[in-house]
């Protein structure tokens, strides 16, 4: 006879994704202080921060997080734009945090107030977020580094975004709502 190990109520299983956003905010943050910009050889004048095509793992973080503790994920949020404070300071904690504001109240609201299907108020909540949360970040981000409010990082990080986004909605269209991609 096997038994099976019954997971406690309350463990790191549980909140898996949280912590790894948890984690993903300041260590995304903190990289923007350092990271080099990428000039493409082709287009001399289009050099990015190569972090802002990887800032939409935030937001499909965020949602997995939310998935796990509901709005307890403001908390969350909380505590990695501290831990943002601590390891890269207040001028981009306050960048991020403006940002992560401006994208939580439009999910809020089309979550909240419409009844469209889930992997549609995605698509919509990132199309409409994506570009306002970028430039408020990027324009924060640019008083404590030059070249970042640029229209390559501003492109880069708004495709990033919608990436993350897209894999969301196809998660949710091929699991929760049984639909193909």
């Amino acid at each position: 006879m096997t038994t099976h190990k019954k997971i406690p109520k309350f463990s790191l299983v549980h909140v898996k994704y949280t912590l790894i956003y948890i984690v993903l905010i300041p260590l995304i943050n903190w990289s923007f202080t350092w990271a080099p910009m990428i000039q493409l050889p082709w287009v001399p004048e289009w050099a990015f921060n190569p972090v802002t095509v990887v800032t939409g793992l935030v937001l499909v973080a965020r949602d997995f997080s939310q998935r796990e503790i509901g709005h307890e994920v403001l908390i969350a949020m909380g505590l990695a734009l501290f831990l943002t404070f601590v390891t890269s300071g207040g001028a981009l904690a306050l960048a991020s945090g403006a940002a992560f504001l401006i994208s939580e109240l439009i999910d809020y609201a089309l979550f909240t107030l419409t009844s469209y299907k889930l992997s549609t108020r995605v698509l919509l909540s990132s199309s409409m977020a994506a570009p306002i949360d970028t430039l408020a970040f990027l324009y924060g981000a640019s008083f404590i580094r030059d070249a970042q409010l640029t229209i390559p990082n501003i492109s880069m990080s708004i495709a990033g975004k919608m990436f993350g986004a897209i894999i969301i909605w196809a998660l949710i269209k091929h699991r929760l709502e049984g639909n193909r991609v």
